[in-house]
């Protein structure tokens, strides 16, 4: 019988454990903190250019070691990953930086 009433507090609190990790994650994403990088692919193509409207520059974290730049497009409000390693990505990512410097 002790075998017993010892083993329901130990499940008892793996379920606790189990449910705190989910909600520790959910609340983590409700503040808009991602746990892995937003960025699957990405677009080098000029072409997109001129329909951003804004571009957001997010660093390297524990979460992404990669630096990533998100474009918003004119008109559909879509997220577009842009290749960080393209020259045109690199002038607007140095017109964004001399602009905000003024």
């Amino acid at each position: 019988m002790k075998m017993t009433s010892s083993k329901i507090p130990i499940s008892s609190l793996l379920v606790l454990l189990a449910l705190l990790s989910i909600t520790e994650g959910k609340s983590l994403r409700g503040l808009g903190m991602e746990l892995r990088c937003r960025c699957i692919e990405t677009e080098s193509q000029i072409q997109i250019r001129p329909h951003i409207r804004k571009v957001e520059i997010i660093p390297a974290n524990s979460h992404c070691e990669e630096s990533e730049i998100i474009a918003t497009l004119r008109g559909t409000g879509l997220e577009v990953c842009l290749d960080p390693e393209a020259q045109w990505v690199k002038k607007v990512i140095e017109r964004m930086m001399s602009s905000r410097r003024s």
